[in-house]
């Protein structure tokens, strides 16, 4: 690949990959990696190889009378725009294994790289199900973090994604014939997270609550109910596999990894506070012990900085977080 192109957009909403490259080994190669996470229930990982690459994992399951798709993700193009490429190699995909009905999508968070592709599966006759609070934010939050030099092409059309018509405020099942779905809201990333899980295959669908190995975008987070959410879900799903927001599939000891980059951050940051020190000089002072543990994760150098401003931010009670539509 001769050139990787990160648009963080949003300052780290997602990290799209967007290639330069042409030629027909990259163009044959799908924007995810499909894995068989359980019975009937797969995880697509996002395949950096790709000229298309999901800005996002998704995955689906497939019940007696149906599927539900956990999240609708896209790509990134050259020019700015987005593409629906993955979403509809993900419909494929799904198709080559069964012509049962699409009857959900679930968005487990607002971001973009999560409900971009919403249409794909709209379109086929899916319901979209997420938390309140994601209605109330798809449209206008994603507007807002793109912030003034917003492309018009960009705003029109994250103001033609599907909103969800089933919501949610604290727990909600979904059933395909015997095959329950638990649709449980969690704190941390952006205050309206679901976490999505699958009983009978002991699978966990955690979306960017969960990044394997990499730095996350921090834009909505409030990080101590994140570290509790961690260890909550690791507690009561030790025996579960996690698919991740963004990065691999893992387990609960995963999750514990990632929960010790959270105390990190939260420790090198409120240390340096301690100190006198705030804003880019606390960045300047803090990153290179930050890099000393996590420098090897994915997008370190890209939302590592970011991660500790918007740290000091929260414990500064300056952060701007999104706020439920009264």
């Amino acid at each position: 690949m001769k050139r990787r192109l990160f648009l963080v957009l949003a300052l780290g909403m997602c990290v799209l990959r967007v290639s330069s490259v042409t030629g027909a080994q990259n163009a044959a190669e799908l924007p995810f990696t499909l894995k068989q996470v359980g019975p009937n229930v797969w995880a697509a990982i996002s395949n950096p190889k790709s000229t298309t690459a999901a800005g996002a994992n998704t995955g689906f399951v497939i019940g007696d009378d149906g599927v539900a798709v956990i999240d609708a993700t896209l790509n990134g193009e050259a020019d700015g725009s987005f593409g629906p490429k993955p979403s509809q190699e993900l419909l494929a995909a799904i198709r080559r294994l069964t012509q049962l009905p699409i009857r959900f999508v679930i968005n487990t968070h607002y971001h973009l790289d999560h409900t971009g592709g919403n249409a794909i599966f709209v379109n086929a006759g899916a319901v979209v199900v997420a938390h309140q609070n994601v209605r109330s934010w798809t449209h206008s939050e994603n507007v807002r973090l793109l912030g003034k030099d917003i492309l018009p092409q960009q705003k029109t059309a994250i103001e033609a994604i599907p909103l969800p018509t089933v919501t949610y405020d604290r727990a909600i099942d979904l059933h395909l014939g015997s095959r329950t779905i638990r649709v449980r809201s969690f704190p941390g990333h952006t205050g309206g997270d679901s976490v999505v899980l699958i009983p009978d295959a002991k699978v966990v669908f955690a979306g960017d609550l969960y990044w394997r190995d990499m730095v996350p975008n921090m834009v909505d987070a409030t990080t101590d109910a994140w570290m509790n959410t961690l260890a909550t879900l690791a507690k009561t799903e030790p025996d579960s596999t996690f698919v991740s927001g963004h990065g691999d599939v893992g387990n609960a000891q995963n999750l514990g990894v990632f929960r010790d980059y959270l105390a990190t951050l939260r420790k090198l940051v409120s240390d340096a506070r301690a100190r006198g020190q705030s804003g880019e000089a606390l960045a300047d002072a803090v990153l290179p012990a930050l890099a000393t543990k996590y420098g090897g994760w994915e997008a370190f150098k890209y939302l590592a900085r970011s991660n500790l401003l918007e740290t000091d931010a929260e414990l500064s009670g300056k952060k701007r977080i999104p706020q439920p539509a009264r």
